[in-house]
């Protein structure tokens, strides 16, 4: 049992401001209790954000080799702790304890050695003619950060802000706040100076409104749903802050005419059932040549057959529960009204697998036959759900995938990268993969549209943690 009753700010381990109200932390694969975390008020949050007020002023100072040696004494610190994060991920929102230990926790880590790579070579100045352009911390920095990949959407935050010379405070989820901690003790035991981190465990609808809103917060960064990212919009809207924000998605895997249909389906199916289906940029509506549809569903119900759905500690399992109730019964209905609006079921379909009787699990359920204006086509369903839907030509299949609220990510399978390239380009999405390219640390992660503002990863997630400032009258010496 874990039991988490203090924060971190300003270089220690403090109680709540009133006690704080006891919440459980349920493991998704029993639905049993396996520990607790307190819960924070307002004045928790004015706490950490003072303190890292107070701490900006000399941590944006220190010299860029002081930020880096720290940012590889984490990494240190981090791999040392690395399997200890597994295992908090695995019981925290039920990821498989492989995908844990080669994804979940290394990709922490991966943010960070890439956050030291890149910076490292990054132009903090340079001068255009007698004008001296420099590119300086924002400020204080606001984190929020969700369930379904922990470390990934804390690292590729707290990395980068470090590295620029920010202070921040991290509000991780309440579903998943084991892996936090341990990220939090990671920072402390390599030396982070006091304020600069600070972490405080929270419900988002009640202390996300004040750090959003508060008046010693520079900037909001929050990974999570299109609905709390128009709320962090809107708290934010009054001090004018700057804002990066990383939501929702329904992203197409467009697999065109001359694509080899077996590899692409198979990979597709397999690629969307990752983490149980809940990614941001997962490949959730497969499009396919409407004379190939037939052919496709065979090769997508044999892929999905592979998969092995059960307990997350063991070693063969591919597919665990979904990470939280709460999402579990959103799954299950859209499950339902994708039965009710008439899409055929492939596999799977609505209510447990076979041979589960307890947890959060849920059936990989693949529907074809599907209209992009269905619900299932629509809404993002994060669960391991996805839509196949035929189109007549390439022109019509570009329009299918562009027609969304969303636009974070973009997958297309060719006979050709040339072929597969063109494709790409027209879609209106953050992210494109090509042939079954996979994600790059480095590269810019972010969308258009209800999908987000401002880019994540490698140069550009260093970007958003600077602001630029010309000094006229400033000629070379």
């Amino acid at each position: 049992m874990r039991n988490h009753n203090q924060f971190y700010i300003d270089g220690e381990w403090v109680d709540p401001i009133g006690g704080g109200e006891s919440h459980d932390v349920v493991n998704p694969a029993s639905g049993e209790i396996a520990g607790t975390i307190r819960l924070g008020s307002t004045a928790d949050v004015d706490r950490a954000v003072e303190a890292a007020h107070r701490a900006f002023q000399s941590y944006s100072q220190t010299p860029l080799d002081e930020r880096l040696a720290l940012l590889s004494a984490i990494v240190a610190e981090y791999e040392r702790r690395i399997d200890d994060i597994a295992a908090a991920v695995t019981e925290e929102m039920g990821a498989p304890c492989g995908l844990a230990k080669h994804a979940q926790a290394p990709i922490g880590l991966w943010h960070l050695q890439t956050t030291i790579a890149v910076a490292s070579n990054y132009t903090f100045e340079t001068q255009q003619g007698s004008t001296r352009i420099l590119k300086e911390p924002v400020g204080v920095c606001a984190m929020i950060t969700p369930w379904n990949w922990p470390m990934n959407q804390i690292a590729c935050k707290v990395a980068p802000a470090l590295i620029t010379g920010c202070t921040m405070v991290l509000k991780p989820s309440e579903l998943a706040p084991f892996s936090a901690q341990i990220f939090a003790e990671v920072l402390h035991a390599a030396g982070v100076p006091a304020g600069v981190f600070n972490m405080v465990h929270g419900d988002g609808a009640s202390i996300g409104p004040r750090l959003a809103s508060h008046p010693l917060v520079d900037m909001v960064s929050l990974t999570g749903s299109t609905r709390a990212g128009a709320s962090v919009s809107k708290h934010a809207a009054e001090t004018v802050k700057l804002l990066s924000l990383e939501l929702g998605g329904k992203s197409a895997n467009i697999i065109l005419d001359d694509a080899p249909l077996e590899a692409a389906v198979t990979a597709g199916v397999l690629n969307m059932m990752t983490n149980t289906g809940q990614s941001c940029n997962a490949p959730s509506r497969m499009l396919l040549p409407a004379a190939k549809l037939e052919e496709a569903e065979k090769i997508a119900a044999a892929a999905v057959a592979t998969l092995v759905v059960g307990d997350p500690l063991n070693p063969q399992t591919t597919t665990g529960p979904i990470a939280n109730e709460r999402q579990f019964r959103r799954v299950q209905a859209l499950i339902s009204a994708g039965i009710e609006e008439g899409a055929r079921v492939i596999a799977g379909g609505v209510g447990l697998p076979a041979g589960v009787e307890r947890g959060y699990f849920a059936r990989p359920t693949i529907f074809s036959g599907v209209q992009n204006n269905m619900r299932i086509a629509q809404e993002e369903i994060f669960g391991p759900v996805l839509v196949m839907i035929p189109y007549a030509n390439e022109e019509e299949a570009i329009a299918i995938a562009n027609d969304t609220v969303y636009g974070l990510s973009g997958f297309v399978w060719g006979g050709t990268v040339e072929h597969a390239r063109d494709v790409a380009k027209r879609l209106r999405t953050g992210m494109v993969h090509l042939n079954g390219a996979t994600v790059d640390p480095a590269a810019p992660f972010g969308g258009y549209k209800q999908s987000g503002v401002g880019r994540e990863w490698g140069p550009s997630g260093i970007d958003e943690y600077l602001e630029t400032k010309a000094i006229m009258g400033s000629p070379a010496s």
